[in-house]
């Protein structure tokens, strides 16, 4: 029998991917009356470490105010929006590949999670996310006395 590596996070990322793809498909299928639809999706990594997992989001040009992080049934949701800068009358554009628009990012938390104590830091245009993990309290075997 072969032995593999359980990883918890790789049926997690694989569903994410395919969800992305759909929202794509979707954005571009849908026409509204101010123009084409804009899809957003900021990169995201996520890492564990002994104490933590974490996730960082690439939000570059994002301000922290338009940033909503919310826990829900054990889900991690990011959401905000990245917003377009003013327009400039006085200078033409060749070229724009910079995306705008609302954003969501959600994540299922696992099952040893302290979600009360998560704590989240804008910096340098990347959103980290820590999720402390919860302790875990050995109790030590206990010898039970027969009567």
């Amino acid at each position: 029998m072969m032995m593999t590596q359980f990883d918890p996070f790789k049926e997690f990322r694989n569903l994410q991917k395919s969800m992305e793809m759909m929202n794509r498909l979707f954005n571009a299928v849908e026409k509204t009356g101010e123009g084409p639809a804009v899809d957003f999706v900021p990169a995201v990594n996520t890492r564990e470490a002994d104490d933590a997992y974490y996730i960082e989001v690439d939000l570059p040009g994002v301000k922290k105010e338009d940033i909503s992080i919310d826990v829900h049934d054990n889900v991690l949701t990011i959401s905000g929006e990245r917003k377009v800068e003013e327009e400039r009358k006085d200078e033409e554009f060749y070229r724009v590949e910079s995306l705008y628009g609302k954003f969501e990012r959600s994540f299922t938390l696992p099952e040893d999670v302290d979600a009360d104590k998560i704590e989240a830091e804008a910096k340098d245009g990347v959103l980290t996310v820590k999720i402390p993990k919860a302790q875990v309290v050995e109790k030590a075997p206990k010898k039970i006395e027969i009567k």
